[in-house]
């Protein structure tokens, strides 16, 4: 199952998607985490400290290998080079699946251990100095969603992101690339904002998105928010005394999570193990050729476009059977 926390900045999407984390590594369930947001912040909230978190390898400085592995013996991609992150696999690709050892993992993820729980932790590395004035950050994060476009996942099996701040996962097509998006708001008119556009933009695309109330402080909060987003909120998270030490660099074993705390955890798994049923492989691989296509014609160069429309191969549908297609 793939998950997005999405929200504006300070929200706390970063401190939920973490507890997520926990939450589901301490069930024994296999977890990649992905941090994608440019402000590198999910490896610290994963216990991880600052030297530590600094040596995690970054998926855009790897592009190269990672386009040569998922490229595999596809005969619509000629080389390695000719892949962006919207390509999507075909006949001969390699696909990823999150239980198994493979190229991609050893050089971009490294296992972080959560109370004995061991999970895969992924980053799209920071914006550095050479980036300045000559890059954007999408081409930092497009890195992700290749991998996503590439990844089979089953039931009980679970990959957490944690996107860009604000509607800038609007950006590209990645924010079709999951079974459920957990918008954390605050109980304020910037937080529910975000929710705003991110519905706005989401409608036609067939997105599960629900909201999960962060610093909810009482009965006025909660009522505020339920004005304000209806039925797609799912549940509310206040003051927590674990996250404040964990901020402190001083977290507690996760067991010590306050009761509320783990209440609403649970919740954000049973709302994500719901999705399993409505997957449709069909909409999930047109989303992506559609993506693909509209980066395609953004292509100045007229036969640039068409080789990167050429890429597509009409007979896959990314699913259970694309397995069997695909390159092991």
């Amino acid at each position: 199952m793939k998950i997005a926390f999405v929200g504006k900045g300070g929200s706390g999407k970063t401190t939920l998607s973490s507890l997520f984390i926990r939450h589901l590594a301490a069930t024994g369930a296999p977890v990649i985490a992905v941090d994608a947001d440019i402000n590198q912040h999910l490896g610290p909230a994963l216990g991880l400290d600052e030297a530590q978190a600094a040596a995690l390898p970054a998926l855009g400085e790897r592009l190269p290998l990672i386009k040569e592995y998922l490229r595999g013996t596809n005969p619509r991609i000629a080389s390695a080079a000719e892949m962006i992150k919207t390509t999507p696999p075909g006949e001969g690709s390699r696909l990823l699946r999150v239980r198994e050892k493979n190229p991609v993992y050893e050089a971009c993820a490294r296992a972080v251990e959560l109370d004995g729980d061991i999970v895969r932790l992924m980053v799209t590395g920071p914006f550095t100095d050479a980036d300045l004035g000559v890059a954007c950050y999408h081409s930092k994060t497009g890195a992700v969603e290749l991998c996503l476009n590439h990844l089979v996942d089953g039931q009980g099996e679970y990959v957490v992101v944690d996107m860009t701040a604000g509607s800038d996962s609007f950006a590209s097509g990645m924010f079709t690339r999951f079974d459920i998006t957990f918008l954390v708001a605050e109980p304020t008119r910037k937080g529910v904002s975000v929710y705003r556009q991110y519905k706005e933009y989401a409608r036609d695309f067939g997105v599960v998105l629900k909201v999960v109330g962060n610093k909810v402080q009482g009965r006025d909060d909660l009522d505020f928010l339920r004005a304000e987003v209806g039925d797609d909120l799912l549940v509310t998270v206040g003051h927590s005394d674990w996250v404040r030490a964990l901020e402190k660099g001083r977290p507690p074993r996760f067991a010590l999570l306050e009761d509320v705390n783990r209440r609403a955890l649970h919740q954000l798994r049973t709302a994500v193990d719901a999705t399993y049923q409505l997957r449709d492989g069909e909409r999930y691989t047109r989303q992506m050729v559609h993506f693909h296509l509209k980066n395609a014609q953004s292509w100045g160069n007229e036969r640039t476009g068409a080789d990167l429309a050429a890429q597509i191969d009409p007979s896959f549908v990314l699913g259970e059977s694309a397995v069997a297609a695909a390159t092991v």
